[in-house]
Formats: C-alpha cells, sequence, structure tokens
C-alpha cells in the first residue's frame, strides 16, 4: 500500500470499532488488518489513548463550525445539535468514543464546545446558564441518536410488515372512549417514521424551549 496515513488508520479503526466494538481496536490489530508493522502506527499514535482521541478528532471535524458563520444563535445550536446526531447514528462506536476519551484533547471537539458557549451567551444567558445549555444539547444528541425510529434490522419486509400490523391493531382496538387518541395515532405510534423527520423534530423541540427562554431574558 502507499504511505500510511493518520486519516487511513483512523478510518480503519473506526470500522473495527463500528463492526466489533472499542476494545478489539488495538495497535497490533489495526498493523495486521493494514499490513503494516505497529511501528509504522506509533509514528502516529503512541498509544491507544491518543488513537482514540484521533478517532473522536476525526468525528467530530465533520460538523465543527466554520469560520464567519453569522447565521442567526439558533440556526447555529441546531446545525450544531444536529450534526452531532448524524454522526452518532453513523457510527454505532461514536457513542462510547465520545465517553471514553478526554473530549479537552480533541480540538474538534473543543472548537464545537466553545462555540455552542459562545452562541448561548450571544442569546442573553449566563455563563452557568450557558454551560448548562451546552451539556443538555449534548445529552439530547445522544438519547436522539440511541432512540430506535423504527424496528431494529435483522428481520425480512415481510415479518416487519406483520409485526407492525399486529402492533397496530392492538392499539386500534382499545377502548375508543379511554384511549381516544392512542387509538387515533396508532399508525405513526407503530409505523414509525424517517431518521431525518425524528432528529430534526427532535433537535427543534429543544431548541424551542431555549429560544423562550432566551426571549425571557
Amino acid at each position: 500500500m502507499g504511505k500510511l496515513t493518520a486519516e487511513a488508520i483512523v478510518d480503519k479503526a473506526l470500522e473495527i470499532g463500528d463492526s466489533e466494538g472499542l476494545e478489539a481496536v488495538t495497535i497490533r490489530r489495526l498493523a495486521t488488518d493494514l499490513g503494516v508493522t505497529p511501528m509504522a502506527l506509533y509514528w502516529h499514535f503512541k498509544n491507544k489513548e491518543q488513537l482514540l482521541v484521533g478517532m473522536a478528532d476525526h468525528l467530530i471535524a465533520g460538523f465543527a463550525p466554520a469560520a464567519g458563520d453569522d447565521r442567526p444563535w439558533q440556526e447555529q445550536l441546531h446545525d450544531l445539535t444536529l450534526g452531532l446526531i448524524r454522526v452518532l447514528r453513523r457510527y454505532p462506536c461514536a457513542k462510547n468514543l465520545l465517553e471514553q476519551v478526554d473530549q479537552t484533547a480533541v480540538p474538534s471537539f473543543l472548537a464545537v464546545w466553545d462555540r455552542a458557549l459562545g452562541l448561548a451567551h450571544s442569546a442573553g444567558f449566563g455563563y452557568e446558564e450557558s454551560c448548562l445549555i451546552t451539556k443538555y444539547l449534548l445529552q439530547s444528541a445522544i438519547s436522539i441518536a440511541d432512540a430506535p425510529v423504527h424496528f431494529r434490522p435483522g428481520r425480512t419486509r415481510e415479518e416487519l410488515a406483520e409485526l407492525q400490523r399486529v402492533k397496530r391493531l392492538s392499539l386500534q382496538t382499545l377502548p375508543p372512549d379511554t384511549y381516544p387518541h392512542l387509538v387515533a395515532m396508532a399508525g405513526p405510534m407503530v409505523e414509525g417514521m424517517s431518521e431525518e423527520f425524528y432528529d430534526s423534530f427532535g433537535v427543534e423541540l429543544v431548541l424551542g424551549g431555549i429560544t423562550a427562554l432566551a426571549a425571557r431574558r
């Protein structure tokens, strides 16, 4: 293969982490899969801790804020939060990765975090409130990305359709006088929705609360 780059190492590490978990990501395993000696990897990452930081930095860099963005603070916070959700959905190991690394050692994470703090402060919130807002947004992103919006894979289309039919029928046949809304909304409750709608609406819901608080400042 050509010259080994840090990006190639990180890409392979993420591939292994997604399919087998972060425990399987080791210097020796990466060297074997990449067809190089472990020393070739140590040139870029001295240990697994540095490798994990590099992996996290690579993930966050995909939606780190661009310089000179002068859009309203709500739009920027929306994009930052949605960007994190998309990363968490795309890479199954991302959540564990962000929990394991020292986030203050990840340059891209620091850039996103600093921008989010600045945006919250520019909306009229104090330092403590701005810190809490960024924490709540991070946890909201993790929760939104963690929740399935449809049945898990591993079943055929026919099996999924039958499961949905049975569950929808069980809701639709509830006593309508007692559970009128469950009966009326049985379809969307059971059949799920697109990830795009689910994620975007979740972010808008959270930011709606922040915007309402900002208006009272």
